[in-house]
């Protein structure tokens, strides 16, 4: 043979891996850029070959050869049954990097997220309505003495306060607003409860030392933040409301808050208007009672978050009484109610008053 065939042979050969090369990581490759999640379902006794077919048919996979030539030429630790979670932008590399770690979908996890400034009845409603458990079971661990001992313990924001007897639910203020995700509609009303006071306690960490130095025990603090979240919700200045509130305290006025008087009745908001007469009742919630002069309330009247719970930390110190804010959220101040009165015409007549609905 001639030094020039085999030259061509070996130019042929080349040509011929390098096609070969290109071909397997063209159909190694991701199918496509769609991300849609897609379920793979690896039952006990499967490994990396068997479910080849399965791939392919779900489109996650181009080619079920060149799969199982890279599955025999990669050392993979063994596959573990469970549903899997897999899209068709993932190479084969990818797909099997995912496999192999194990399955951590789980088709019966769900999420459930308290918004800032709800109630324990709003808690109890949502437990009802995404997991097994009934509203009246919440309330019921919520009135478990031995429980709440245990709670007390476990958490050092937590105290005897919570136990008092005029308080309505004992964790009002403490379940704090975020999204939780949780194994199955079985998880226990415990479970939900603890979850939101470890999320409560890692953002309380950051306040310690303030909390420390105030004159207010921390149910205090939250009971004020819990006001703000509702009666400051529409301001821009929380730490300014903070300081009115903490200003008619001092001086021995009652906060005059109807967002109290409402929580007093159990009536939400936006359920109806109030009687004069619930507005006059003594109740210890009730800041719009003479009773309550330079009083909190018994306990917190919602479930704040944070830029409340450190505005009641941290509020501004300024000498006014009255507050109101505008359409665009500006907040006001006064030291009087006749410029309060005017504060609130000058707007009504700019077009920036809000109007509750």
């Amino acid at each position: 043979m001639s030094f020039s065939n085999i030259k061509k042979i070996i130019i042929g050969l080349l040509i011929l891996i390098v096609a070969v090369f290109v071909i397997y990581n063209f159909e190694i490759s991701k199918v496509s850029n769609d991300k849609t999640n897609i379920e793979v379902q690896v039952s006990t006794g499967q490994n990396y070959l068997s479910i080849s077919k399965d791939l392919k048919e779900k489109g996650l996979i181009k080619s079920t050869f060149f799969y199982k030539i890279y599955v025999k030429t990669h050392k993979l630790n063994d596959l573990q049954a469970g549903i899997y979670n897999l899209n068709k932008s993932m190479s084969v590399k990818e797909l099997l990097n995912a496999l192999e770690k194990g399955s951590t979908y789980n088709p019966d996890a769900f999420s459930i997220t308290l918004p800032e400034g709800k109630n324990a009845r709003f808690v109890a409603s949502l437990i009802e309505k995404n997991t097994n458990n009934t509203s009246e079971q919440f309330y019921s661990v919520l009135k478990n003495n031995e429980y709440l001992d245990k709670l007390i313990n476990k958490y050092w924001f937590l105290d005897e306060s919570i136990k008092n007897e005029n308080i309505y639910y004992s964790l009002e203020g403490y379940l704090f607003p975020d999204t939780y995700e949780f194994k199955n509609k079985d998880v226990s009303i415990e479970e939900i409860i603890e979850s939101m006071l470890d999320q409560m306690g890692a953002k309380l960490s950051a306040y310690k030392t303030e909390i420390n130095n105030s004159k207010y025990s921390l149910h205090e603090i939250i009971t004020l933040a819990s006001i703000i979240e509702l009666e400051g919700a529409s301001s821009d200045d929380r730490s300014g409301v903070a300081g009115v509130f903490y200003n008619r305290l001092e001086a021995n006025w009652s906060l005059g808050s109807d967002v109290t008087t409402y929580y007093a009745e159990k009536v939400d908001i936006n359920e109806r208007e109030l009687y004069k007469a619930e507005f006059d009742k003594v109740n210890a919630y009730n800041t719009r009672s003479s009773s309550m002069r330079g009083k909190l309330p018994v306990g917190p009247i919602c479930n704040p978050g944070i830029e409340s719970i450190e505005a009641s930390i941290n509020p501004t110190d300024h000498d006014y009484f009255y507050f109101v804010a505008d359409k665009n959220k500006k907040t006001y101040f006064s030291k009087t109610s006749s410029e309060q009165d005017q504060v609130v015409a000058k707007l009504k007549k700019e077009g920036l008053w809000y109007e509750y609905k």
